[in-house]
């Protein structure tokens, strides 16, 4: 199994980013194959361009992104791993979805509605937040971002959607024993959904 870790945070040194880090060392102890594609060491342009938008003249990914999908060519599971910025992914991530997932990867657009093109393959997010857990839930605004990115981007594009595994009350100067405590969750969320009898 092949799986593209997709991180969004502009510190190297995270918790989201270490969140990346543990997902993917865990999966290839599994024997998984993974790609840690990291938003911003990449430097990856989030702006939709025109071309890329369909149209009565059609459309074509530019350079970039035709190179980023082609590397997503043969992914069987991707991770979106970020923090909650404002109750929502950050910017470079929309961006990402908007230009990476979009027509001609994610789906295909027909007179009757989006075609699928990544059906039988599999999603799950790990986010963060510096809200508490129990703020985040009760208000609605994990259910409203699960809404809108995880079932609509699983929908669009034929996904799989099989977790989205939430921590609040992520706070500077985090202790040790919290931030190991976050990196056990992320590893047993990946062996208890990707391990030898949960793989298939």
């Amino acid at each position: 199994m092949k799986h593209a870790v997709i991180v969004a945070h502009p510190n190297r040194n995270s918790l989201t980013c270490a969140a990346a880090e543990a997902y993917a060392a865990c999966a290839t102890a599994l024997g998984h194959q993974t790609q840690v594609r990291d938003l911003y060491r990449l430097n990856f342009d989030p702006c939709l361009k025109a071309g890329e938008i369909p149209g009565p003249e059609g459309y074509e990914p530019a350079p970039d992104a035709a190179a980023e999908r082609q590397k997503l060519q043969d992914i069987d599971v991707f991770a979106f791993v970020y923090p909650l910025w404002f109750n929502a992914p950050p910017a470079i991530l929309k961006g990402y979805v908007d230009r990476i997932f979009s027509a001609g990867f994610g789906f295909e657009p027909g007179s009757a509605g989006a075609r699928p093109l990544l059906s039988g393959r599999r999603m799950i997010s790990f986010t963060f937040s510096g809200a508490p857990d129990a703020w985040v839930k009760e208000t609605g605004a994990l259910d409203a971002l699960a809404t809108l990115f995880d079932r609509h981007v699983a929908q669009m594009c034929g996904l799989r959607l099989i977790d989205h595994v939430h921590v609040g009350g992520i706070v500077p100067g985090i202790t040790q024993e919290a931030f190991e405590e976050v990196m056990d969750t992320v590893r047993r969320s990946v062996r208890g959904r990707f391990g030898d009898a949960a793989a298939h």
